[in-house]
Formats: C-alpha cells, structure tokens, sequence
C-alpha cells in the first residue's frame, strides 16, 4: 500500500480548495463570468497553479460531478447494504442524492444552461461526462441486484441505465424546484418510485413479456 506524502496530501487540498473557490464563484458571478485568473486569485494560488490541476474550467465542472458522485455512494452505502427491497433502495438512493446535492442547489440552479446543451462537455450526456455518467449508472445497477424483485431477465441488464435517466428527469425538477427543502422533489420520488416498482413487478409476468421486450428493442434503437 502506498502512503500518501505530505507534498501530495498539499497538492490534493490545493486541489480541493481551488475546486470550492470555482464552485463559489460560479454561484455569485455565473459560469461565462468566472474566469480562471479569477478562481486562482481567489483561491491563493498562481493561475499558472490552477492550471496544473484544472486545464479548463469544464474539468473543474467534472471535478465536481466526480465529488457529488462519491458524495451520493457513501450517503447510500448503508441503505444498500441492509435493504433488499427495490422500492426503498430506489427510494433512498433517490433521496440520498437530493440530501448530499443540497448545498449545490443555488449553483446547479445557475448552471443548468450549459449542462443542459447536448454539444455541451458538461452535458451528464456527453463524452467527456461518460466518468461520472458510468459511477452513477453503476450505483443503479446496486439498486437492482440487491434488491429482491423478481425482473425480468433483459430489463434487469437494461435497468440500471433507465433508472438513471429516471434520475435524470429528477434532477430537472429539482433544478427549478423552490419549495422549502426542496419538498416537492421529495414528493416527486414519493409518487415516481411505487410506479417504477409496478412496473418492474410486471415485468416477468408472461402477459407483458411481449411488451417488456418491444419497449427494450426500441430504446436500443434509439440509443444506437
């Protein structure tokens, strides 16, 4: 096992520091107005620092995402290791997410724009995303093959990836939701999680196997 140095424990809080200053200034100034002279100002470091650890502002974006996404896994590990019930799993790692994005709230709300652009980097769609997008469909896939639910057996492969376009959906509401604690994203999981678990409780049924498969067919078409 390798131990950490004191030069790289030093360069891994540069790291972290110059990420939160981006962070910060992205919620007051706005994404196009936050210069990288200004984050490294900001920051204490040279500029020419900042661009050792962040070539671009996108990468400090990814930086971020690759955080957040660290961030949910641990909020869900417990929940996912003592649940077997799909619902709730999907539920909590749902709920989880809205938690641990909670300080993020007022940037993402100022972000969305450009992440919502599909020529975009910053797109969750995109190719420079695919990290962060393959973390988080893999946390899904957990949901799914923890759970007891019996699935049938080319939804559950396919499953992980609609799951996380579900949570995609979500996201957006929670974008442009401004209840208190963002109650009703809250009540968006409350309403969306019993249907998907219908559904997904369907599937295996052999009156809906015919249906399960066309729709499977046609996403794959469509994802090609």
């Amino acid at each position: 096992m390798v131990e950490s140095t004191p030069r790289a424990r030093g360069g891994e809080k540069t790291r972290e520091v110059i990420v939160e200053t981006a962070l910060r200034l992205f919620r007051e100034r706005g994404y196009e107005a936050t210069t990288m002279r200004a984050i490294a100002a900001e920051a204490g470091v040279s500029v020419g620092n900042a661009y050792y650890y962040f070539s671009s502002k996108e990468q400090l974006v990814q930086a971020y995402y690759d955080r957040a996404q660290c961030e949910h896994e641990a909020a869900c590990r417990d929940l996912l290791a003592a649940e077997r019930k799909f619902a709730a799993r999907l539920s909590g790692v749902l709920r989880a997410w809205v938690r641990v994005s909670d300080p993020y709230h007022d940037f993402a709300v100022k972000f969305f724009k450009h992440a919502s652009e599909p020529s975009n980097p910053l797109s969750p769609f995109s190719g420079e995303s695919t990290p962060a997008r393959e973390a988080a469909i893999a946390l899904y896939r957990q949901v799914v093959e923890g759970s007891d639910a019996r699935i049938d057996a080319e939804l559950r492969e396919e499953l992980p990836e609609l799951l996380w376009l579900a949570s995609m959906g979500m996201i957006l509401y929670w974008v442009h939701d401004t209840s208190p604690g963002c109650q009703r994203t809250y009540r968006l999981i409350e309403v969306m999680v019993p249907l998907i678990d219908r559904l997904v409780g369907l599937s295996h049924l052999p009156g809906l196997r015919g249906v399960t498969k066309d729709f499977l067919t046609a996403m794959r078409e469509l994802r090609a």
